[in-house]
């Protein structure tokens, strides 16, 4: 069992661990959001070559594990001249993994939108990027809120994967703690607690979208 003198002297450097767990998600988060768009934006552009990219992309970084990705960015970057540092790594590494399954997520998105509501805007004389823009993103919108969602969740607790690479974030901090102690149970359940209260927000914010959004 933890004393308060463990307590004391742990859950400050469990706090350190936590708030890079957080920078790396929203920054991570940042990257996935603005290159997803891109993907999907690609996707549905109806250009073939873009389209035919976009889709072989997507299907080829899903397909390689994120520590995999993780490794070659920090590990075989530099052996090419680009340097970063262990969090540089891992935003990247995580926002890009990530940004082709919020890629998918928006082109779902886009795709649910009435196609009625595009050819009346059509009929109006509208172009297709102020249709794009006016008609079919404001409701793909929030069509992909509550998936969107719950990917965030999946990358907040993703973060932990970039500890391979020594980014200072939680559950590297849980380690660390853990190998000089040796109370794995008791660490690793305050990891995984601190992990569940920063979690929880998102997951109850992502219910009441898929309630909101569920019922339009």
């Amino acid at each position: 069992m933890l004393s308060r003198n463990d307590l004391a002297e742990y859950l400050p450097l469990l706090a350190k661990g936590a708030l890079v767990t957080v920078e790396v998600f929203v920054c991570a988060l940042v990257v996935a959001t603005l290159l997803g768009m891109v993907w999907a934006l690609m996707r549905v552009s109806g250009v073939r070559a873009l389209s035919r990219f976009s889709k072989a992309l997507i299907n080829i970084i899903r397909g390689i594990p994120i520590l995999v990705q993780l490794f070659y960015i920090y590990f075989v970057f530099p052996e090419i001249g680009i340097q970063l540092s262990a969090f540089e790594a891992g935003v990247i590494g995580l926002g890009f993994a990530y940004s082709c399954y919020m890629a998918e997520v928006f082109r779902a998105g886009i795709e649910a939108v009435d196609p009625g509501q595009v050819e009346a805007a059509q009929s109006l004389g509208m172009r297709r990027a102020l249709i794009l823009w006016r008609v079919v993103l404001p409701q793909a919108f929030k069509i992909s809120l509550p998936p969107y969602g719950n990917t965030c969740i999946m990358m907040l607790k993703d973060t932990s994967q970039t500890s391979i690479i020594t980014v200072a974030e939680l559950s590297f901090e849980g380690k660390l703690i853990a190998s000089s102690t040796f109370k794995n149970t008791e660490i690793f359940s305050l990891v995984a607690v601190w992990y569940l209260v920063m979690c929880v927000p998102l997951i109850l914010l992502v219910g009441r979208l898929e309630k909101k959004f569920g019922r339009q």
